[in-house]
């Protein structure tokens, strides 16, 4: 099966260690760009099911359990960025693969 891929910014749009959200096919991504990461950038859904709000992008990045994670800024679960699980509840945001080619951040389509 072949990937395909979505390019849905520049890095430059992006802030470092922090995310950012974007629509991609009418869906709320949470874009994060962590240059201290081996991936760099990270995509998840923005959804926050438990504070029940599009929030996680204005969340803080921090590295937790050997995870690169971002803590939801209503009431802090960390959702693993490579995975979208939450490290505190039995939760999970959706995710996509994410990659950065120059300065094209692309996510593969489900």
């Amino acid at each position: 099966m072949t990937i395909q891929w979505k390019m849905v910014c520049k890095q430059s749009d992006l802030v470092s260690g922090a995310g950012v959200a974007a629509m991609v096919n009418g869906e709320q991504v949470a874009l994060f760009y962590v240059p201290e990461s081996e991936k760099k950038v990270y995509a998840i859904g923005n959804w926050d099911p438990v504070g029940k709000a599009n929030v996680l992008s204005r969340g803080l990045v921090a590295h937790l359990k050997n995870e690169w994670v971002v803590a939801s800024p209503l009431y802090k679960q960390h959702f693993v960025l490579a995975s979208g699980q939450c490290l505190e509840e039995e939760v999970k945001v959706p995710y996509w693969e994410a990659k950065l080619e120059g300065d094209a951040v692309y996510i593969a389509l489900h």
